[in-house]
């Protein structure tokens, strides 16, 4: 059984609880439970097999870990199936609809028998749902939205297709005159990998002309709602995209609002709704007076919490709350602290430019260092680099250095790691190269033992400096490879040496979560684009934002290091 499938059976426990009117600590005990399980980078299963604590989960406690135990052992929780006799069959598909609370969801299966989303939107579209006491036909047609949200969500769509399209819809919009603050919310200005409907946040002098300037746009295929501030339409590649306008002076509750997960804003209404705060888009509202207070900025709104900032991609109810209380929210590395690139192809191997067309496009993007890193030999499909070609490029790039000013060319390889751990190209030349990364490119079907061990054994070798794309994941395409990261990571620090955040959008890998992880355990890493042309430098961002969501900070990430300090750390490592 997959964590996530576990943390599934721990989130309908908390809806059922709610739904039972259990007291919140309870509730809240194992949605925690549900998030941590969901988002820990190993697989519970193996722990339990080896005999592990499962205490050593932060927020997993006793009686969790016990739980757990049991489910994985058996395939059941009985706590769980009791739980479940108590209501109608299926009530928890009907809590999983944004907008459905428990006492929705009750009436809905009391009075109508409902226990599927099918079921639900055939009761809406006849009109039974309109017809219940309390609810209505506006009611109604606001969960049948959300119905269909819901289900264009469950194809999601990665994040690098679908954050140009948002900036091609930001740009235009930004040529209306009084327009201004357009920002995504929700999971894409979370970062996460995979997005399904897009919230748009923006401020506007006359926020209707910016609504039918927006359904007017030559992207929009369909106009689902408009209205004078707000409007839902599908774009281009079926995305669909909502727009919110507001007065400038409300736009930080707005944004803070629809920005952190579902969970994350409950936590934090609760908080403050407990001291007497109420939290909604339009500002903070103070209930013994009903006075409402707006804000322009999140820092604002935050500030007026008494609370430090919380950064967007860490919006996820994993303890940012409490840090931002006690003002340990860490400085998270940014775009601007990139000091260079350390994974770059060009036209020796299958990239489309020069290594100097590379260097110069580097140097322009206020860059100190690139790293020149063809495939090696094995990749014959991208025409890999043999010893004498490695050689040759070398010299190529040594003399690139002698000439340019400003940037300075890494000489470098991503080598191939063999099916049985070993590289493919001698000690002889790897050691004359200012970088080495090695990545597994073939055998991608080796058993769990076998390629844990076959990238520790690359992780022993001298001549290594980096493993790229470390679980070989294509986003939506390619499953990652079997392997223990937590055996790599715990070799990875042992021998100091550097585990990869490809930047690249399908791959993202190391993903988030392993990421974090990596983190804890004092491994070195990077950010790469595995750029293949010029244009691809550019993705870095998309890296920035794993590590941001994995709580990194500059001093996580080598190539935040200024040259001399870069090479002074790979030549420690051989």
């Amino acid at each position: 059984m997959k964590n996530s499938e576990v943390a599934k059976v721990f989130q309908d426990i908390a809806d059922l609880l709610e739904l039972k009117g259990e007291n919140a600590f309870k509730i809240r005990a194992y949605q925690k439970a549900a998030r941590a399980i969901e988002h820990y980078p190993r697989e519970l299963e193996a722990m339990i097999n080896e005999g592990e604590d499962l205490h050593s989960i932060s927020g997993v406690g006793e009686a969790i870990a016990k739980k757990t135990t049991e489910l994985m052992t058996t395939g059941r929780l009985g706590y769980y199936e009791n739980l479940k006799a108590e209501f109608p069959q299926g009530i928890t598909n009907l809590l999983a609809i944004p907008g459905i609370g428990p006492k929705t969801a009750s009436k809905l299966s009391n009075e109508l028998g409902i226990s599927s989303v099918d079921e639900l939107e055939r009761a809406i579209n006849d009109g039974r749902v309109a017809q219940l006491f309390g609810l209505g036909e506006k009611t109604a047609d606001n969960i049948l939205h959300q119905i269909q949200a819901l289900r264009r969500k469950d194809q999601r769509i990665p994040i690098g297709e679908a954050l140009p399209v948002v900036e091609e819809i930001i740009a235009a919009l930004h040529t209306i005159p009084g327009v201004k603050n357009l920002t995504p919310a929700g999971s894409l200005r979370r970062f996460q990998e995979t997005v399904g409907d897009i919230d748009l946040m923006g401020t506007a002098d006359a926020p209707k002309e910016a609504i039918d300037a927006f359904v007017a746009l030559p992207q929009v295929r369909q106009v689902l709602a408009q209205g004078s501030t707000k409007a839902s339409v599908i774009v281009s590649g079926g995305l669909q995209v909502d727009l919110r306008m507001v007065e400038h002076d409300s736009f930080g509750s707005l944004l803070q609002y629809f920005t952190g997960n579902k969970q994350h804003n409950i936590s934090l209404r609760e908080k403050w709704r407990k001291q007497e705060l109420k939290l909604s888009e339009y500002g903070i509202t103070v209930v013994a007076t009903g006075k409402l207070e707006k804000y322009a900025t999140e820092e604002e709104f935050y500030h007026r919490l008494g609370m430090q900032y919380i950064p967007p991609e860490i919006r996820e109810a994993q303890g940012e709350i409490e840090k931002a209380e006690r003002g340990a929210i860490p400085k998270l590395v940014e775009l601007s602290d990139i000091k260079g690139d350390l994974h770059t192809h060009t036209e020796w191997s299958d990239g489309h430019d020069s290594i100097e067309e590379l260097a110069l496009a580097a140097q322009a993007m206020g860059y100190e260092y690139i790293a020149i890193t063809e495939h090696s030999v094995g990749r014959a499909i991208a025409h890999g680099l043999d010893v004498d070609r490695l050689r040759e490029q070398v010299a190529e790039t040594k003399a690139l250095n002698a000439r340019l000013s400003g940037i300075r060319l890494l000489t470098g390889i991503e080598v191939d790691i063999r099916a049985d751990g070993s590289l493919d190209l001698p000690h002889e030349i790897l050691s004359e190269l200012d970088m080495v990364t090695a990545a597994v490119h073939s055998a991608m079907n080796q058993s769990e033992e076998k390629m844990t061990r076959r990238v520790i054994k690359a992780l022993e070798n001298p001549d290594v400096d980096m493993i790229a794309h470390p679980t070989c994941r294509l986003i939506g395409e390619r499953e990652p490879v079997s392997m223990d990261l937590e055996a790599v990571f715990q070799a990875a620090a042992k021998y100091n040496k550097i585990m990869e955040i490809s930047a690249m959008p399908d791959r993202l890998d190391l993903k988030d979560i392993h990421a974090f992880r990596a983190r804890e355990l004092g491994v070195k890493l990077a950010i790469g684009t595995d750029a293949h042309s010029i244009a691809h430098l550019g993705l870095m961002r998309f890296g920035i934002g794993v590590a941001r969501r994995a709580w990194c900070e500059p001093q996580h990430i080598l190539n935040t290091l200024p040259l001399a300090k870069l090479l002074d750390s790979l030549n420690r490592s051989r």
